[in-house]
């Protein structure tokens, strides 16, 4: 087994023909990672990203060839899979106006192109879910590019399915969820080429690192959410006077402690599983 790459969040093998995705209890926020883990934040996010990938298996390949064939050492947080040739786009779908998505509609009224009613503020429902792809950057951060642009890059055909796959898992992945009570503003999906040229869904999918999950009932456009998300790390950081800029501060106990509940909550409510029955 060869260890080829490590990413903020995740670390990538080599064993064989297959791939072990890995996923580290590490988080980051504004591109860099803090340098207090989360407790049990690997295994939590391999195993919803697992069940979202079970549950889409009828809409799209993915590239899981299993969650339990891999090392005693990486149990519960990995996933073995297929190699993919990925897609340098960052797939986006937004059903909610927050984040970057919001900064720029305050400037220009759109969203990686896409216009927007006039009116709209931190927290509003979309007319309908919106495909804002972006950049994926090795350095730096990822940019907001247009669907033209995708078009340019990728080819039509491709950039179509893109756009198409990414909406369609948005919103059932949304309806499943706010079956539970919980709201998915937004999310972000990678896709890849398999050996075959099959266009196949790879990564993570629809998790708290990926995505914005806001309590149903707790929803009031206008201001910030509560997160079950790294939203909640972010906010605390920015609250930090921290500069954005490596080293990133320690993370106290107690919004460790708040934030590994968040994901533990956001896990539980969306599969239906007691985590401790699982992990």
């Amino acid at each position: 087994m060869k260890h080829i790459h490590a990413g903020k969040v995740r670390d990538l093998y080599q064993d064989g023909d297959d791939i072990l995705l890995v996923v580290s209890d590490r988080i980051s926020v504004y591109d860099v990672v803090l340098p207090t883990p989360i407790p049990d934040k690997g295994a939590l996010l391999t195993q919803l990203s697992s069940w979202w990938f079970e549950h889409f298996g009828d809409l799209v390949p993915n590239h899981v060839l299993s969650t339990t064939d891999v090392p005693a050492e990486f149990a519960g947080r990995a996933i073995r899979c297929k190699p993919l040739k990925m897609v340098q786009v960052e797939c986006i779908a937004r059903g909610y106006l927050a984040g970057l998505g919001l900064k720029e509609y305050q400037r220009n009224g759109t969203v990686s192109g896409v216009p927007l009613p006039p009116g709209l503020v931190e927290g509003s429902r979309l007319p309908e879910p919106i495909f804002t792809p972006t950049t994926k950057a090795t350095e730096g951060h990822d940019e907001f590019i247009t669907f033209d642009d995708v078009i340019r890059q990728e080819g039509r055909e491709t950039a179509e399915r893109l756009r198409d796959l990414t909406l369609e898992i948005y919103r059932k992945g949304a309806e499943h969820a706010a079956s539970r009570g919980i709201i998915v503003a937004d999310t972000k999906l990678e896709f890849g080429w398999d050996a075959d040229g099959v266009l196949t869904l790879g990564d993570e999918v629809l998790t708290s690192d990926s995505s914005r999950f806001w309590p149903a009932d707790e929803w009031e456009p206008g201001r910030p959410q509560y997160a079950f998300d790294k939203q909640f790390v972010r906010d605390w950081a920015a609250g930090t006077g921290w500069d954005r800029t490596p080293p990133g501060p320690e993370v106290p106990a107690d919004i460790v402690a708040a934030t590994r509940q968040r994901y533990q909550e956001a896990y539980e409510r969306i599969t239906g599983k007691t985590w401790g029955a699982t992990a």
